[in-house]
C-alpha cells in the first residue's frame, strides 16, 4: 500500500457519511482499492504501482469491466491525495451526496 493509499484509506474509514468502505475488494477477478458495496463505488489511486500520472490502459479495461456491473469509479492520482487529500475527501462526499436517495 502506498503512503497516499494509507493517508486515503485513514481519512475514509473516519469520514464514509455511514457507508463502510473496504480494503483491497475483489470485483469479478480484479482487485479495487477500496470498495463500498451499498453505494457500489469503487476508488482506485493511480500512480504508486505504475510509477507515472496516467492511467493505464489496462486500468481502463478492468475499469470498464468492472462499471459494465454496475459499479462506479472514483480515481485519483497519489500526488493529488498528497497534496491537496481535503479536495479528495470533498470530491467522494459529493459523489455520495449526489448518489444517495437518502440525500
Amino acid at each position: 500500500m502506498t503512503h497516499a493509499e494509507v493517508l486515503l484509506w485513514q481519512k475514509i474509514r473516519r469520514k464514509s457519511l455511514g457507508f463502510q468502505f473496504h480494503r483491497q475488494v475483489p470485483i469479478l477477478e480484479y482487485i479495487v482499492d477500496f470498495y463500498c458495496h451499498e453505494l457500489l463505488l469503487a476508488i482506485e489511486v493511480d500512480g504508486g504501482v505504475h510509477k507515472h500520472p496516467e492511467v493505464s490502459v489496462k486500468d481502463l479495461e478492468r475499469q470498464k469491466q468492472i462499471e459494465s456491473y454496475g459499479v462506479d469509479f472514483l480515481r485519483f492520482d497519489n500526488k493529488e491525495i498528497k497534496q491537496d487529500i481535503s479536495s479528495v475527501l470533498q470530491e467522494i462526499d459529493n459523489w455520495i451526496k449526489f448518489n444517495t436517495i437518502d440525500n
